[in-house]
């Protein structure tokens, strides 16, 4: 596979992709931003593709250990090399797997799940086209991903996700009744524009209880503008998501 070199994170992070296909971008940004520095368990990202959000949450959480499941070969194939080449090897693996068939014995394994799921039902959009129907498309029900990451998640642990705000209901209508103190941050492209991603935190086997709803984020100033701070910051700096 002809694959590039990108960096992540102003340069503190190497991640190999495919020339052509799916390509990490801001998402994957946004998804290792939302998990905190100072975590020190074991975590797990489900759907890693070639690290482009694993890589960053490892290197901005460097007291933590990281599993990262991946259905695509090559995918995996590139994610080795960038565990590698980031020097991960002691803190970071990765496993060519499902989503749909976990391991039995990761049931309440991991201290944190996280995951950037294909945004997309099968049909409601065209082709995407070539190396990209994995990472857009549903080859498993959003409930059914959502199920196998709460699956592999301890008890009190922690669940993040980024995803379409379209989604989000979809997205409470399975973690209201297995999580509390579920949080969602909004992320629009810039003022006025109506919210394309949500981050939503929530901890597993917790009490059922209010919903908190953030203050929206902007990844740019105005339409057509420039970067805003907060974006450059999670981009460049490493910053983290302020879920306070």
């Amino acid at each position: 596979m002809d694959a590039t070199c990108d960096a992540f994170l102003g340069g503190r992070v190497k991640v190999f992709q495919p020339k052509q296909g799916f390509r990490a971008g801001t998402d994957s940004i946004l998804l290792a931003a939302a998990l905190e520095a100072d975590f020190s368990g074991h975590a797990l990202e489900v759907g890693c593709g070639a690290g482009g959000a694993l890589f960053p949450a490892a290197i901005r959480a460097t007291q933590a250990r990281f599993t990262g499941l991946e259905i695509d070969p090559d995918m995996v194939t590139l994610a080795a090399r960038g565990i590698n080449e980031n020097g991960l090897t002691d803190r970071v693996d990765v496993v060519e797997a499902s989503a749909a068939s976990l391991p039995p014995d990761w049931q309440n394994r991991f201290d944190l799940v996280f995951s950037n799921p294909p945004f997309f039902e099968a049909g409601t959009i065209q082709n995407p086209g070539a190396g990209k129907s994995g990472a857009y498309l549903e080859s498993l029900p959003l409930k059914d991903w959502i199920n196998a990451m709460l699956f592999a998640l301890r008890p009190k642990g922690t669940f993040v996700m980024v995803h379409r705000a379209a989604d989000l209901a979809r997205i409470l209508a399975v973690l209201e009744r297995q999580t509390g103190e579920i949080t969602v941050l909004p992320v629009h492209s810039y003022p006025e524009a109506e919210a394309k991603r949500v981050l939503v935190r929530a901890r597993k086997a917790l009490r059922s209880g209010p919903m908190r709803l953030l203050e929206p984020r902007y990844l740019y100033t105005e339409k057509g503008g420039p970067r805003t701070d907060w974006a450059l910051g999670l981009q460049q700096d490493a910053n983290g998501i302020d879920w306070n």
